[in-house]
């Protein structure tokens, strides 16, 4: 009876998902082909479609269960996912991310004794998520001596201590015994997990809850600094007036176990891949549709994989009231800009910045994206104002000054682009970006250029990796007569960036100088077969180099009304 009731919920789930009889007529083979295409393309909802019209066919196939499975989670959507992983664990099967859909299934509905009841060795995510998910449910059961015995146990197995002190601490909290959670909020074992962002939040709002908010606000201050965003201003400032914050990171036992997914994944994040860890994020955020930290997780995960629209769709979840709300429409701008869609990019800044008038970051992102448009003037009233609001010793003020040089040079108003990259090296004397910047374009003005040598020369010991830095590096060497010199540079150059035109180019120009005028040629015309025949604005000028395959530089220099170079070693 069991297995006939979950076979036709798989149906109902099957059957919905494909919405229209002739989807039966793809073959097996052909459906389960495009999906892994475009599960490896983080294609999500075009993956489950296809996964789920396989399986209509062959619905006992390991492979195309797991991939449904996969692409429902990461998509967020669980319910469509548990028909599948219960028909994947009936079938004997081992699948971490089943076993995720069926905990995070089983703690929606708080059935505490199923999630119990389960076999970690066989049925379980892994040591850490079931050892707390299973100390949290013991909580949920009301049984909260066994779940901080379990916490402890936890605690000693290697590598451990810090999460379990750290939700420890949060079910303390939830039972209202704040004088417990504080004194493992203060354990030094608690590290990272205590340290972080929402553990430096939730302590201060238990230290509220035992009347010591004066307290509360020097361990914010001590945690972030002059780092303050709206959210922590918002709480701030309710300890400055004397209320007593309520504590929020966590209410219940299920809210615990949101916490657990979420720890974890950001614990995951930049370790293990965006996608795995995106699983463990959208089951904190199924678990606890009220938990930002974890939507806004999701939406950023979201955009590294690519996936700009449902990035989008995340962002724009959190609540325009929500303290966080500044951060969101930070987020929703950049998957907009790397979308391709600059101007509602621009929009989206444009209201954040008449929301948010005195917040630096917003005029500066906006600076940016008004940057990259070539909207230059613009960019510059926005730097302009992000600067103003930036004082003097914050750190990141160098890169505002840096931004808006560029524009400056870019507007051709050297003067003041010189200062502000003049400013920006005072700020942060050997900034490689700043040092590069500044010497190639006194080297491009032919000003200075024994001080532009040197800031390559700085720039180029600091990253010597940097194609674009080391072809600076080869450039002003030879903009001085130093022709040989050049050359080793132009080369290592090229071999970082072999497709770049600019590169490819500038090697052309150095080859020829040395009297190599074959390999000049070759190389001028492996730039001309990269210049990007769309980009109008390329600082590659293919006539310019089509010209010197045709006459040689020397005879294009002389019809610029420049001197010749002197050829091979006469320098």
């Amino acid at each position: 009876m069991i297995r006939l009731l979950m076979s036709t919920a798989l149906a109902a789930t099957l059957s919905f998902a494909i919405g229209a009889p002739q989807a039966m007529a793809q073959s097996v083979s052909g459906a389960y082909l495009a999906g892994r295409q475009a599960a490896s393309q983080r294609d999500f909802g075009r993956a489950s479609q296809y996964f789920v019209k396989a399986l209509v066919r062959d619905r006992n196939n390991p492979e195309l269960m797991e991939g449904a499975t996969l692409s429902f989670l990461s998509l967020g959507q669980i319910e469509r996912a548990v028909p599948i992983a219960k028909a994947i664990e009936q079938a004997g099967l081992r699948s971490q991310t089943g076993s995720i859909v069926l905990i995070a299934d089983m703690v929606m509905h708080e059935d505490y004794d199923s999630v119990i009841a389960r076999d970690g060795e066989g049925d379980g995510i892994g040591p850490l998520v079931d050892s707390l998910v299973s100390a949290w449910a013991r909580l949920g059961q009301g049984k909260a001596a066994a779940a901080f015995e379990e916490f402890d146990e936890v605690a000693k197995q290697p590598g451990m201590a810090g999460f379990a002190i750290y939700h420890k601490a949060m079910a303390y909290a939830v039972v209202g015994d704040f004088d417990s959670a504080d004194k493992l909020f203060s354990d030094e074992e608690a590290g990272a997990a205590s340290s972080t962002r929402r553990g430096a939040m939730a302590r201060a709002e238990v230290l509220s809850q035992l009347d010591r908010n004066a307290d509360a606000i020097t361990w914010l201050n001590l945690a972030f600094g002059d780092a303050i965003d709206p959210e922590l201003s918002k709480l701030i400032v309710a300890l400055e007036a004397g209320e007593t914050v309520p504590f929020t990171h966590a209410n219940s036992a299920k809210d615990g176990m949101a916490e657990v997914f979420y720890s974890l994944a950001k614990a995951l994040r930049g370790e293990a891949g965006a996608g795995y860890t995106l699983l463990y994020g959208r089951a904190a955020y199924a678990l606890r549709p009220d938990h930002i930290d974890a939507l806004l997780l999701n939406a950023a995960l979201l955009e590294e994989l690519g996936q700009f629209d449902l990035a989008i769709e995340a962002y724009k979840k959190v609540p325009a009231d929500h303290a966080a709300s500044h951060a969101a429409e930070l987020g929703r701008a950049a998957a907009l800009r790397r979308a391709g869609k600059p101007d509602a990019s621009i929009e989206v800044l444009e209201q954040l910045a008449r929301r948010f008038p005195d917040m630096a970051l917003v005029h500066s992102t906006l600076g940016d994206v008004l940057r990259e448009q070539e909207a230059f003037d613009e960019a510059v009233t926005s730097y302009g104002k992000a600067l103003e609001l930036t004082p003097d010793g914050v750190r990141g003020r160098w890169f505002v000054l840096y931004a808006r040089a560029i524009v400056h040079e870019r507007l051709d108003n050297w003067e003041l682009a010189e200062a502000d990259f003049r400013a920006a090296l005072a700020l942060n004397p050997e900034q490689p970006q700043v040092l590069n910047y500044l010497g190639y374009s006194m080297v491009e003005k032919q000003v200075n250029l024994d001080e532009a040598l040197n800031m390559i020369e700085r720039a180029a010991a600091a990253r010597p990796d940097s194609g674009f830095i080391v072809d600076s590096l080869g450039w002003v060497l030879f903009r001085i007569g130093r022709y040989s010199e050049a050359v080793v540079h132009m080369e290592t150059a090229v071999a970082l960036m072999p497709v770049d035109p600019v590169v490819n180019d500038h090697l052309g120009d150095v080859y020829w100088s040395v009297g190599r005028t074959r390999e000049a040629e070759f190389q001028w015309s492996r730039a001309l077969s990269f210049v990007d025949p769309t980009d109008a604005d390329g600082e590659a000028d293919p006539d310019r180099i089509r010209r010197k395959l045709e006459i040689g530089l020397d005879a294009v220099l002389v019809e610029e009304g420049a001197n010749p170079l002197k050829v091979a070693n006469e320098d």
